[in-house]
């Protein structure tokens, strides 16, 4: 394969994941991200988001941080699964692990997917 072509694959790989997360996202909190960026190395694709938090999350975590920390954790986890699948679907490639965390007082996350090959 050309590098041209190689090129294309890439963008249109990273491409398709986040408009991937972008969709859980939507899913799962009722508002995509802000914005993100893809990057991919060997094995490994690494988002990186700029969120919208949740208004009723906003509401609660000044008196109830830790029920908001523990919905966060759970969200996390809710999303990893239902994310890998769609990826694997999506790009065809074994995910070996899906790696998230989020921060919400600046509203930043990463998410790590750790593939099975090689990418690049």
């Amino acid at each position: 394969m050309n590098g041209t072509s190689t090129e294309i694959e890439i963008r249109t790989l990273k491409r398709d994941i986040a408009q991937v997360y972008n969709r859980v996202n939507q899913e799962f909190y009722a508002t995509g991200v802000r914005s993100q960026r893809v990057d991919i190395q060997e094995n490994r694709v690494i988002i990186f988001a700029k969120h919208k938090r949740v208004t009723a999350f906003k509401a609660l975590s000044q008196n109830f941080w830790e029920l908001t920390t523990y919905a966060d954790a759970a969200l996390i986890v809710e999303f990893k699964a239902k994310f890998r699948k769609i990826i694997e679907d999506v790009t065809g490639m074994k995910v070996l692990s899906v790696l998230k965390d989020y921060d919400p007082d600046s509203e930043e996350a990463v998410c790590v997917i750790i593939f099975d090959q090689k990418i690049t």
